[in-house]
């Protein structure tokens, strides 16, 4: 030890080689070890965690849909890996997965907010969305415009969401304000509050609230408490950045951006086509008449193969789901079926929910087939229905005039068209079958498929509420795997810079 003391180039010397052998064994490592990236193609399966919402991901008639799901999914193969999803029970739980490690990235709607992006790094934004405080619209109660409007009311949002972030940041220039957090809420369980008034106000992004704001009638924006803030996917930092640097060059593709533009086109832009006053009724009768006969409309559908949401459209189109229901023709039931039509399908009794409900199935069936076979859906049953309202000599009528007009008689926007001429003399003169009210089926298949879509949405709603994070059903090849199912796994997995 003295003799080295004495001689400090000789420390130098071994200073350095140790220098050597530290970089040696740094290249080996980093030739030896893939990159995050690599180790995702190497095992094939990328981690996505989401929430189960009708904006991110559900299960819409037994197949996965959702904006983030597709997205991701087209992510996933583009890298030719197979996706699993991760679905955390609540929505402050998707940030536990990503600090544990458990997913690959979140794709839940995420804003990028300053705090997040201290613990986790961001793709680039493909959305932006304001936080915007939300109301129910009273008379007598004013459009809140200010801060100082929340004051002394009831206002809740998501635990661990960009908007409690941002009301903790508010509250140092506004000590009076104050607000609950919920973490088994969802976006649209927040708007049912403030529709059904247990709370006054709830703050989201102005995209969700646009695209879910037409099926809550009497909901309006109130003001936005900051700019549009971008969203994006969330991913654990990482040492090398290729995952990263993988989901860059995805969004940069110009497939990518088109895809975007589809996917905001049907899960954001879609529309409840009914009016105020319809849209508040149709609510209070899904909730009153609907889900006690819900089981019914599935037995039909699994019995006739017919689809339970067009039974259930067509029975609130005609009897607003009252079993008890009559016309001044004598048509009665759920279905409203005529003497001869339930003798037919074998009904006893037409104001029996399930004897009506599986009846009118059973007719439908034998409606459909006065309908040519090369007429594919959902024109066949749309053409269906509207014989079934006006007789099908009539409608036989406007398909020729449709064909007269160059149209095709076999397409039903073209059809449509032309079977209010049906009441006029100029056109029925020339018919076989005459003058017929023809924009009344036109109107009756027009609001079967508005209630279509309503019954659509509500189903989402309430299969996404159901669920609370836990997997709902699997289509090949997507994995959904609930959060304490992953938690168990990980044990085998030990913590790695390369997950």
């Amino acid at each position: 030890m003295f003799a080295l003391r004495q001689k400090p180039h000789f420390r130098a010397m071994i200073y350095f080689w140790g220098l050597t052998v530290i970089g040696i064994m740094l290249v080996v490592i980093s030739v030896n070890t893939p990159s995050q990236l690599e180790a995702i193609k190497q095992k094939g399966v990328l981690r996505v965690a989401t929430r189960n919402t009708p904006m991110t991901y559900y299960i819409d008639k037994g197949r996965p849909a959702g904006f983030e799901y597709e997205l991701a999914r087209a992510f996933a193969d583009h890298l030719g890996v197979r996706m699993e999803l991760i679905l955390p029970p609540t929505f402050a739980d998707l940030f536990t997965t990503m600090r544990e490690r458990n997913a690959h990235i979140a794709a839940s709607n995420l804003s990028v907010t300053a705090q997040r992006e201290k613990q986790f790094d961001f793709g680039p934004p493909y959305r932006k969305s304001a936080p915007t405080v939300i109301y129910r619209v009273r008379q007598g109660q004013p459009q809140p415009k200010t801060i100082d409007d929340l004051y002394g009311k009831k206002l809740l949002v998501l635990e661990d969401s960009a908007q409690a972030e941002l009301l903790t940041r508010l509250k140092i220039e506004y000590p009076e304000l104050e607000w609950e957090t919920s973490e088994d809420d969802a976006a649209t369980e927040l708007l049912n509050k403030v529709h059904d008034e247990t709370i006054d106000f709830t703050i989201m992004d102005s995209t969700v609230f646009d695209a879910q704001k037409s099926f809550y009638p009497g909901l309006a924006k109130g003001f936005a408490l900051e700019a549009p803030q971008p969203i994006a996917w969330m991913l654990p930092k990482h040492y090398d950045g290729s995952l990263k640097q993988s989901i860059d060059d995805f969004f940069a593709r110009p497939e990518t951006q088109k895809l975007i533009d589809r996917l905001e086109a049907r899960y954001f832009s879609r529309q409840n086509q009914l009016n105020f006053f319809d849209t508040s009724e149709f609510r209070r009768a899904l909730d009153e008449r609907y889900l006690p006969l819900e089981q019914y409309f599935m037995l039909a559908e699994q019995e006739t193969g017919i689809d339970h949401l067009l039974l259930a459209a067509i029975a609130y189109q005609e009897s607003h789901w009252k079993a008890d229901a009559v016309s001044p023709t004598g048509v009665k039931g759920i279905m409203m079926l005529t003497n001869g039509a339930a003798e037919e399908v074998g009904v006893t009794d037409r104001t029996d929910p399930h004897q009506s409900i599986l009846g009118g199935a059973e007719y439908l069936i034998t409606v459909r087939a006065k309908i040519p076979d090369r007429i594919p859906e959902p024109d066949h049953t749309w053409f269906a229905l509207a014989g079934y309202n006006i007789g099908f000599g009539h409608l036989e009528d406007a398909r020729i005039l449709t064909q007269r007009a160059g149209k095709n008689p076999d397409n039903w926007q073209h059809v449509r068209e032309h079977l209010p001429l049906l009441a006029n003399e100029k056109y029925y003169s020339t018919l076989r079958y005459g003058y017929a009210r023809g924009y009344e089926p036109v109107t009756y298949v027009a609001n079967i498929r508005k209630y279509m879509e309503v019954l659509r949405w509500a189903e989402q709603v309430s299969q996404a509420s159901r669920s609370h994070g836990a997997a709902s059903g699997e289509a090949p090849p997507v994995e959904a795997i609930p959060l304490q199912e992953k938690r168990q796994e990980r044990s085998e997995e030990p913590a790695s810079p390369t997950l």
